[in-house]
């Protein structure tokens, strides 16, 4: 992690919630100013307030919707005009889709659609609009937040415990896809000094994740590697996918 982030501004998608919401706590109290951008701004800052969210660096909330290019055109103009600029972009909003409309042989494309809107797409839409911001800064990192079900490495690994999980054409496809893009947009970005790497949070235990069994990871123990890449020195890695315990394979 960088040791100098008076003044640095960040922005966090999805932001409004779970480790979204941790991960915007840990950067404010990093001394960043941060932008939470939800598609209901008024909960979100809400849920930041009793969280407590504001430590060393001013904490706003926008509204934001990643499948919206005017409400991502919005928030763009609003950090350059009240912000000057954009050193960190965590691109966390993400949907999980129906589980039992995306098992492959069943599924929904329509469900498939609505999963790759958000978390491809929107991903793409959101950097797009805000990469001329983040050019201005001499100190850009990018920060997708993926999952290890993204990994076809542990998706074919039959000794895998992701062997057992039903065929999913929806949310882990997206995360590949997702990876993918990371490493596209590290290529293209590394000669401007632009850092650019996926973080698996793991499962936490959030609004996400309600449901499924077994899942008692805190969302701010999801946070942390996302605010490490997030944080990193000039030096770091970039177009990798990392969790806390290291380097996830493709």
């Amino acid at each position: 992690m960088t040791t100098d982030l008076t003044g640095r501004v960040a922005l966090v998608t999805g932001g409004g919630r779970g480790i979204g919401l941790e991960v915007a706590a840990k950067l404010s109290r990093l001394g960043l100013t941060v932008v939470i951008g939800a598609r209901e701004p008024a909960g979100a800052a809400q849920r930041a307030s009793r969280a407590r969210v504001a430590g060393d660096g001013a904490v706003h909330t926008v509204r934001l919707d990643v499948t919206d290019p005017e409400s991502l055109m919005a928030v763009a103009g609003w950090v350059g005009d009240h912000l000057g600029g954009l050193d960190v972009l965590v691109n966390n909003a993400g949907i999980a889709g129906d589980r039992e409309s995306q098992v492959a042989g069943q599924a929904s494309t329509e469900v498939v659609r609505d999963v790759f809107a958000t978390n491809v797409f929107g991903v793409i839409a959101v950097t797009e609009t805000m990469l001329p911001l983040i050019r201005r800064s001499r100190y850009g990192r990018i920060v997708n937040v993926s999952s290890s079900v993204g990994s076809l490495t542990r998706m074919s690994d039959p000794h895998h415990y992701f062997a057992d999980l039903p065929g999913s054409l929806a949310y882990p496809a997206s995360k590949s896809a997702l990876n993918q893009i990371t490493v596209q947009y590290a290529k293209q970005l590394k000669k401007a000094g632009i850092l650019v790497n996926a973080a698996d949070p793991g499962p936490c235990a959030t609004d996400f994740t309600v449901g499924i069994p077994g899942v008692n990871r805190t969302a701010a123990a999801g946070a942390v590697i996302i605010v490490d890449l997030a944080t990193l020195p000039d030096d770091g890695p970039t177009g990798t996918l990392q969790r806390d315990t290291g380097v996830v394979p493709w």
